[in-house]
């Protein structure tokens, strides 16, 4: 296996016996993103002397973490500090941050190397950049997390943060056929990030494999791992959600296949439907967001409106439209779920959802829809897609499974369950 394709587990484990220095592994990831970046176009920024001065540095002293000498590529409205920070829009041409985010910091502390900054679409709204699927090209990676996702699918590294606002790290992880983990709303801090919607924004992990995402998330939380009891057969509820009308026939098969071969592999599997308040969740999400993302673009629109996008303009009558009462409302609805939900995990481990609509769209002019993600992004529980299968064009199609708040390790020791029943 070249360097550049090991899982951030086993490179961690050949870097611990000796076997793999950071600078090793970081030229195999600079070499790859030397080939194959004309045609997937993940980064917005790389510095290759940096990062290899990074490497050096790593190798010089104590390991410090499991992500120790491990690549990491940061979606760029992250703040890293001397590096660019335009977040996807030409209003930010040429700006760089000063400092780094919160959660950059992290990494740095235990010794990750930051490549760059990969790309977003504008402001991580609708708007498509120019990344593209690594499988095929004239596919969309999804949005807005594209760089990190597309980036980490094509071996450029073994770990990318991304963020969701609606579908954001786990749509384009499921387009891509690789692991996204949204977590618990907060749990990892946002001081850094360019805002969107201050009820919804939270940061992810973009890997290979959910070992992966189980030895990122103590150290960009920079907070030990929770015991959890050993996972014994899973409890899972296999819920469509009212939202599996838009469910194409590749979702509908993969996950339909899903649930009986866990059933097979000995998981409680259960048809679950959701409450009926729940039919309102999507709703609430957009309103949520439209209320939040207007006033989040305060200084854009009153400074350069011209150059926000085409794909955005249409959209900030109705944003600027959505009223206190409708917010308010919204975010009534939500925490009705929110306590109904609690009485759904007691008697189940993780809901089995569907990812996305269906494969990534043959285009790049648009990330996508956020369908299936958006509600559990509302509700601040942590999800996590899982590859599980191919379209008809034989793009990835991942299955979602989500857990109780505040969960997340044991919704990790589920998802690694259910990874290996799957593959």
């Amino acid at each position: 296996m070249a360097l550049n394709q090991l899982s951030i587990a086993d490179a961690h484990a050949q870097m611990s016996a000796g076997k793999l220095t950071a600078v090793q592994l970081a030229e195999a990831c600079l070499a790859r993103i030397a080939a194959r970046e004309p045609d997937v176009r993940a980064w917005v920024h790389v510095n290759a002397d940096d990062a290899l001065a990074q490497a050096r540095a790593r190798d010089a002293e104590p390991r410090r973490s499991a992500l120790h000498g491990i690549p990491v590529g940061i979606k760029d409205i992250i703040d890293v500090a001397n590096m660019p920070a335009e977040y996807g829009s030409p209003i930010y041409a040429g700006n760089r941050a000063r400092t780094d985010a919160a959660c950059v910091a992290a990494l740095r502390k235990g010794g990750a190397i930051i490549l760059g900054k990969t790309v977003t679409t504008e402001f991580a709204m609708r708007h498509p950049n120019k990344t593209r699927n690594p499988h095929n090209l004239a596919h969309t990676p999804g949005g807005s997390s594209s760089g990190s996702a597309a980036g980490v699918a094509d071996f450029m590294m073994p770990l990318g943060l991304g963020t969701q606002t609606g579908g954001s790290v786990l749509r384009p992880s499921s387009y891509c056929g690789v692991v996204g983990f949204k977590p618990s709303f907060c749990v990892i801090n946002r001081a850094g990030v360019k805002p969107n919607s201050e009820s919804l924004d939270t940061v992810g992990l973009i890997a290979r494999g959910v070992d992966d995402i189980a030895l990122s998330l103590p150290v960009v939380t920079e907070c030990a791992a929770p015991a959890v009891a050993a996972a014994g057969k899973p409890r899972i509820a296999f819920c469509r959600t009212p939202q599996w009308p838009s469910a194409g026939a590749a979702t509908i098969a993969v996950i339909e296949a899903a649930a009986q071969t866990l059933a097979r592999a000995g998981a409680h599997v259960t048809e679950f439907a959701l409450p009926p308040a729940f039919d309102a969740m999507a709703a609430a999400h957009g309103v949520i967001n439209d209320y939040e993302a207007y006033r989040a673009l305060s200084h854009e629109l009153r400074t350069a409106p011209e150059k926000i996008s085409a794909s955005l303009q249409p959209r900030l009558p109705r944003w600027a439209a959505t009223t206190i009462e409708a917010y308010v409302n919204a975010q009534n609805t939500v925490a009705d779920c929110q306590r109904q939900l609690r009485d759904v995990f007691r008697d189940y481990d993780a809901l089995l959802v569907p990812s996305a609509p269906g494969e990534a769209p043959v285009t790049l002019n648009s990330t996508g829809e956020a369908t299936f993600n958006a509600i559990w992004t509302a509700l601040h529980v942590p999800a996590i897609t899982l590859p599980a299968g191919t379209g008809p064009a034989g793009l990835p199609v991942g299955v979602q499974l989500v857990g109780a708040y505040g969960a997340d390790y044991a919704l990790l020791a589920c998802a690694a369950w259910v990874h290996a029943a799957l593959r």
